[in-house]
């Protein structure tokens, strides 16, 4: 048997090869699934963003509901981890419920084995296309995780995307298909804080109140919803209002939209350095149109060579509403031309790295402003990762340079 890591691109070490001659090559997804105890249950969340906040969230209702559940995946342990606390200690209570963020690089290899009762693609936007080359592959990558799923387990997908309404069709025949944004599936209305869930077939009518969420962002509201959404269609007993009970608990995961510093002059500072494509950031930006903003673009682009462009001028909306722009990086240039070329009506200025950017930001910010590290690129050309980004921003903001 052959366990490939996420990490390794199935063209490398002949891998591609030997699974198509038949050989047994797996994902560590599915090596993990096979040893799982039988009676632990998965909720499966995929996507291009929000796959951390929502499995997060999910993880948060149901442990504040007292249920025995492992968080993993993608992010932060792996599901072997799981598997192998069973082994351990055989004499400990099993994990009831397993939340498991799954990327594209955990479905490339067919599964058999990781079987969801609850699975969830929150979006598909242009990513990773180095690597899955195309939409429809990339498409055709994420609908995978709905293939073993029987029995009416339910399926939730977001509205109007044409690559997954034609990879669902082959991957996703019997389940209970639920939509982000419409019924069967779920509605939030913004205005009031009110989630209504409405799927026939396993006779779920229900609303649940989200106002006491805390958690920055109107996309919060979404991303709550569905983790309720999906931790009720786990079916163990858990209701809207059980878990409208733990609404004002729930944590934001790091650098998503997080409140690090709030200084002398009354400007808050917030870490989005998960943000790392044009999508993210705008779904961030457009969570926070009513306070305003100096928001920070840069690092290393995600250039779509196919379609010719880099999807910063797709920013101009969101950023209309804030104060000004600091591009920094390896494609601060890019962006801030992309963006002057787009029509953006607001300051917009460029620094050679993030710290340089901090300082014209914290210039440029007047009291009751925030300051958002929000890049909508890969932190690779300065960090090590987002997280490191995340951590040399937050040291930045309180060392309060002026």
């Amino acid at each position: 048997m052959i366990v490939v890591s996420p990490g390794i691109p199935l063209e490398n070490y002949g891998l591609a090869s030997l699974l198509q001659s038949g050989k047994r090559v797996i994902s560590e997804l599915d090596f993990a699934a096979q040893v799982l105890p039988k009676c632990t249950k998965i909720l499966a969340v995929t996507g291009t963003n929000g796959k951390s906040t929502v499995v997060t969230f999910a993880g948060q209702m149901l442990s504040h509901l007292n249920i025995e559940t492992f968080v993993g995946g993608n992010l932060g342990l792996p599901l072997s981890e799981a598997a192998l606390q069973s082994f351990e200690s055989p004499s400990r209570k099993p994990f009831q419920v397993a939340v498991v963020e799954v990327s594209s690089y955990q479905l490339e290899i067919p599964s058999k084995n990781f079987i969801p009762s609850v699975a969830v693609i929150l979006n598909l936007t242009p990513d990773h296309l180095e690597r899955h080359k195309s939409m429809t592959d990339y498409a055709t990558i994420k609908s995978r995780i709905f293939s073993h799923m029987t029995d009416g387990k339910i399926a939730i997908l977001p509205t109007g995307n044409s690559f997954l309404n034609e990879a669902i069709a082959c991957h996703a025949n019997q389940c209970n298909y639920a939509w982000i944004g419409t019924y069967p599936g779920l509605q939030v209305d913004l205005e009031e804080k009110i989630a209504y869930f409405r799927i026939p077939t396993i006779g779920l009518v229900s609303e649940l109140s989200l106002g006491a969420l805390t958690a920055i962002g109107t996309h919060n509201y979404y991303n709550s919803a569905i983790a309720a959404l999906s931790v009720i269609g786990l079916d163990i007993g858990i209701d809207s209002e059980a878990i409208g009970s733990t609404i004002d608990k729930l944590k934001a995961p790091p650098h998503r939209m997080q409140i690090v510093h709030k200084d002398a002059r009354g400007v808050t500072w917030v870490d989005d350095s998960k943000a790392t494509n044009v999508e993210a950031t705008y779904a961030g930006l457009m969570g926070i149109k009513e306070q305003k903003s100096i928001v920070l673009l840069g690092g290393l682009a995600k250039v779509s060579e196919k379609q010719g462009c880099n999807g910063f001028g797709q920013l101009i909306e969101p950023l209309k509403y804030h104060r000004g722009v600091v591009t920094f990086g390896s494609s601060g240039t890019m962006i801030q031309d992309t963006l002057s070329s787009h029509g953006l009506s607001i300051p917009c200025l460029r620094a050679n790295n993030l710290k340089d950017a901090v300082r014209l930001a914290t210039n440029m910010a007047k009291t009751g402003d925030a300051i958002v590290l929000s890049p909508g690129c890969a932190s690779f050309d300065e960090f090590k990762n987002f997280e490191h980004r995340g951590k040399f921003f937050q040291e930045l903001a309180l060392q309060k340079l002026g």
